[in-house]
């Protein structure tokens, strides 16, 4: 399952918050409609068929066809000139 690091937690967080948005608003990751593309959105809920990645502080849902195509990945959000950026890197093998 896609992990995510504190740091975008905490920018999940902080974007739902500064937007007023409730308690289950969070991050949404799903494919364009061509899927071609990942895209990335502040949603005040999940769809009924996404999956939220356990054990986050903020909430964190995958579209259901982006589960297999994440499971390997880690989601981190860094300060780029335009805002906030979000980027995905393979997961690390323990050990």
């Amino acid at each position: 399952m896609l992990t995510v690091t504190e740091n975008a937690q905490a920018v999940v967080k902080g974007l739902t918050a500064e937007q007023g948005m409730p308690e289950s608003a969070g991050l949404r990751l799903s494919l364009s409609p061509d899927q071609t593309e990942l895209q990335v959105a502040l949603v005040p809920q999940p769809e009924p068929t996404d999956e939220t990645v356990a054990g986050t502080e903020a909430p964190v849902y995958l579209a259901q066809e982006t589960v297999g195509t994440l499971a390997d990945q880690t989601l981190d959000a860094a300060q780029t000139p335009q805002g906030v950026g979000f980027t995905l890197q393979a997961q690390q093998p323990v050990g």
